[in-house]
């Protein structure tokens, strides 16, 4: 291989041309290189790859740039102008081919553009045909490599790797996702506030086949009822008052991708009745609208209150549980798996030296045991903030008691615990009052009370039972209640 440069301009691709005649070769470098393009030449298809291998591993050491664009003959010794695409859309994916013959059929043409060919040209070459597609070519490689780019900073930030956790639970929730993800069956998940249920769904969607369309996200309870439907089945013009145009909704923008429910439990009947339609026939009309929609949406949907009690109190419909019900992912509360909290603080913190800019190692073991002890009742999501200020408050790149939250440090809880009644603390006479059944309001102390009394006794069900004053069948129900039983053992 020959390789030669007069003053190239970096911005734009590398290029490796492949032709057995020598003189044709040459005589397409000479030009590109006119035009302040990095050329290099090779007879044949396997010389190619090799050449292409070798620029990579030195793009990777840092020393040179990878080839971007690959201008090919058909009819080579040995392996083939198509049969080099062929490898290439194989092994190279950001790589874009430029095909040229001597000999053009409408075969090679229409096999060249099935195989991924930008471009397919036929000799002579005229010398301005030739940069209109290397133009056009550099272009798409240019978007090739910003999708790629992109794509790999997704699944960082949205993949598997990036939901951190070594608990028994969590290592199940990751088979799930495996399991899962490649399939269009609808996902349901449970779990608290905070505890990464749009990040698992966005895991989902990443390692999907569906990963190139959009993901389209959704929190039923944050939107007014009016709204909701509109939001998701978009309307007409003049539907309402203030429809002053068409608007699509989510369920169409999310076409051919996933669409994210979370907070289903609080949708009205009438929503609900409308969920199942889409989740069973995937067609809808718009509000004000006659016209039937069809999309083609894999629904994934989230809910932090039990379903199953739902549906027996008749609040949430029991044909529309049953049709989302079909693979279930529970997300357990951080409080339950204390162990993972040194790798989540180690993961936050590496996500806050990359975007502070700075190197933080670490936090001190006082401030680590304050982490431990802390109930984190906003879950993920609540630890991931602390971390964060204490990252931009701190001055040393190993963190102190000192640059936590004062309610970490405490241990007292800041915000409302999961599954209690919004707006007031059990104990706090104070707080503005929410009109709540009381039965449900206690439901969450009498969980935490639960759990305490059987992790002080080592789970044995028997002493919890006589602690607590009460017989082991009432103590194995609302183990069962309250999802206690899975943490068993």
């Amino acid at each position: 291989m020959t390789s030669h440069a007069n003053q190239p301009d970096d911005s734009r691709p590398r290029i490796l041309i492949v032709d057995d005649d020598p003189i044709v070769a040459e005589s397409i470098a000479e030009m590109l290189r006119a035009d302040g393009a990095s050329v290099a030449t090779c007879a044949t298809g396997e010389e190619a790859i090799e050449a292409i291998e070798e620029a990579d591993r030195k793009a990777g050491a840092g020393r040179d740039r990878p080839f971007g664009l690959v201008i090919t003959d058909v009819a080579m010794p040995g392996m083939g102008g198509l049969e080099l695409l062929k490898q290439i859309r194989k092994r190279f994916p950001a790589m874009v081919v430029l095909v040229v013959t001597g000999y053009a059929t409408i075969e090679n043409a229409v096999e060249a553009v099935k195989q991924g060919a930008a471009e397919y040209l036929t000799k002579p070459l005229v010398d301005d045909e030739l940069r209109i597609a290397v133009e056009k070519a550099s272009r798409q490689q240019a978007l090739v490599a910003e999708n790629m780019t992109l794509r790999r900073q997704l699944d960082g930030r949205y993949g598997l790797d990036a939901i951190v956790g070594a608990d028994h639970r969590m290592l199940r929730v990751y088979d799930l996702v495996e399991a899962v993800a490649p399939t269009k069956t609808t996902v349901l998940m449970t779990g608290e506030s905070g505890a990464g249920k749009s990040l698992i769904a966005r895991a989902i969607h990443q390692r999907s086949d569906r990963a190139a369309k959009p993901f389209v996200e959704l929190a039923c309870g944050s939107i007014p009822e009016t709204i909701l439907e509109s939001e998701l089945f978009g309307h007409v013009k003049g539907a309402f008052t203030g429809a002053h145009a068409d608007k699509p909704g989510k369920f169409l923008a999310a076409h051919g991708g996933t669409i994210f429910l979370d907070e289903i439990n609080s949708a009205s009947p009438a929503m609900q009745l409308k969920l199942l339609r889409v989740l069973q026939e995937k067609r809808f009309e718009p509000v004000g609208g006659n016209d039937t929609v069809e999309a083609d949406v894999r629904v994934i949907l989230a809910t932090n209150q039990s379903l199953e009690r739902l549906v027996q109190e008749g609040r949430f419909r029991q044909d529309l549980y049953y049709r989302v019900n079909v693979v279930k992912i529970e997300l357990p509360p951080l409080r339950d798996r204390p162990s993972d909290i040194p790798l989540l603080v180690q993961h936050f913190l590496e996500q806050c030296s990359e975007s502070l800019g700075r190197q933080i190692t670490g936090v001190t073991d006082e401030a680590m045991q304050a982490l431990r002890r802390y109930a984190w009742p906003g879950n993920v999501r609540e630890l991931g903030n602390a971390i964060e200020r204490a990252a931009v408050l701190g001055r040393s790149a190993t963190l102190t008691l000192d640059d936590l939250p004062h309610h970490i440090i405490e241990n007292r809880p800041e915000t409302m615990p999961f599954g209690q009644a919004s707006g007031a603390s059990t104990d706090d006479a104070d707080a503005p009052w929410t009109p709540t059944p009381l039965a449900e309001a206690l439901q969450e102390p009498e969980k935490r009370i639960i759990l305490k009394a059987l992790r002080a006794n080592e789970w044995n069900r028997s002493k919890t039972a006589d602690d607590l004053g009460i017989n082991r069948t009432t103590l194995y129900k609302k183990m069962k209640a309250y999802g206690l039983d899975r943490m068993a053992g």
